[in-house]
């Protein structure tokens, strides 16, 4: 009794200078409830259900409040976890305020270099502890052509469907596609992108992937759209691959990359592309000064990942001697991604829990709106780069990517009105 008095007061004593906004009210393992906050909107209520758990939450909030989530040790009162990380991150500003998250984030500071160590296999175990899931899972939740980053969301009113066409438009657009010219995509995922590519213009494109379940799908797709002739997947280390490349394009891998392997990715980059090339990079990154990936994000979801600040990504870049010949940031795009997601994920969370467990859908449940809510509230955004070797490898106006997209929209308008 006297551990689990102990253990309550410490998390109090945290509590009060964490939660400044809104209500938080927590019913401890004896029933007690204390409360939290300015007694206003947004409000939640957590039951902590064993007496170990209050020390090991004041010890490392963010990591062992998704792990005892999962696990059955913390639930929510007349709330839903969305109620709860909507609390948690309005208030997420304070955090550091507190001497003991203070030195914790000090000290995760210092170790983020072995945190984010990604060398040549192991970026192959820790791409698959994600991505080599069952392909279903994937399908239940992602759209129809499995795009499994930022969906652009042009109007606001689009489909799943629809965002995320826009977003391989836009992306394919700022490329500025010719007929013969070559392709990398680096980080291919299921293949969708690639697939987009060649489906447009008259281009070879390689595809590399660290998942070997991805590697299937993506050689599948080409095959079965008859593109396998001009579209290749390979199951490879993108340092791995020989140039040179005309255009370069890359999709969600960059958060996986690590901050101490800019410079390396960047001069791949470089030495990648012919003297006329450009590249495309699409990547979560934060609005904040560079910090450090949330401790249970990187335990359960993401090994080795880490979303940067552009500070970070301009300083490799420059020392790569790269022109960064356009930059656009979405900052709502992912949270509204990320809700679609979640949305097909609960429509089909009792198939996902006979494929897993009860504990995987908490698990999934907790990253994915744990994400949304980032996206939302806090400092996540996504950023997209065009990069060339020389200043005139691109277009001087924006105006450029604007009518390519018009022209790809007719096309697929033409296109769907023959099928």
């Amino acid at each position: 009794m006297q551990k689990q008095q102990f253990g309550m007061k410490v998390l109090s004593h945290m509590f009060s200078y964490f939660f400044q906004i809104g209500t938080l009210r927590v019913i401890g393992p004896d029933g007690r409830i204390v409360e939290f906050g300015n007694r206003t909107e947004p409000s939640a209520t957590i039951h902590i259900h064993d007496q170990n758990l209050p020390i090991k939450l004041f010890r490392n909030f963010e990591l062992y409040a998704g792990e005892a989530y999962m696990d059955g040790t913390l639930t929510f009162e007349d709330c839903t976890v969305a109620d709860f990380l909507n609390v948690f991150s309005v208030n997420r500003g304070s955090m550091a305020s507190y001497p003991l998250q203070n030195v914790l984030r000090r000290i995760s500071r210092m170790v983020r270099a072995f945190q984010q160590y990604n060398p040549i296999g192991k970026a192959q175990k820790n791409v698959a502890h994600h991505y080599d899931l069952s392909r279903e899972l994937y399908e239940l939740f992602l759209d129809e052509d499995m795009q499994y980053s930022c969906a652009y969301f042009e109007n606001g009113d689009e489909t799943l469907e629809e965002a995320q066409e826009k977003k391989k438009r836009h992306i394919a657009a700022k490329l500025q596609l010719a007929p013969g010219q070559r392709i990398l995509d680096i980080g291919c995922g299921w293949g969708g992108m690639a697939l987009y590519l060649a489906h447009h213009e008259d281009l070879e494109v390689l595809g590399v992937t660290l998942s070997e379940e991805q590697h299937k799908v993506a050689c599948e797709r080409a095959e079965a759209l008859g593109l396998s002739h001009r579209v290749r997947f390979e199951l490879r280390d993108y340092r791995e691959v020989q140039g040179p490349f005309d255009r370069i394009v890359s999709v969600g891998m960059f958060e996986h990359v690590g901050v101490t392997r800019y410079d390396e990715f960047f001069k791949h980059v470089y030495d990648f592309l012919a003297d006329d090339g450009l590249a495309v990079l699409h990547s979560i990154g934060h609005m904040s000064p560079p910090s450090v990936a949330s401790p249970w994000l990187r335990k359960y979801i993401f090994p080795g990942a880490y979303s940067p600040a552009l500070s970070e990504v301009f300083a490799a870049t420059e020392r790569q001697h790269l022109w960064v010949s356009d930059l656009e940031v979405l900052r709502v795009h992912y949270a509204d991604t990320l809700v679609e997601w979640n949305k097909r994920f609960q429509a089909n969370r009792d198939r996902i829990a006979e494929i897993y467990d009860e504990r995987f859908c908490r698990m999934w449940e907790f990253y994915l709106i744990s994400a949304e809510t980032m996206f939302r509230t806090g400092a996540q955004m996504v950023f997209q780069l065009q990069l060339a070797r020389t200043r005139d490898a691109a277009s001087l106006t924006r105006d450029s990517i604007f009518k390519t997209e018009e022209l790809y929209r007719e096309a697929e308008k033409a296109h769907r009105s023959t099928d």
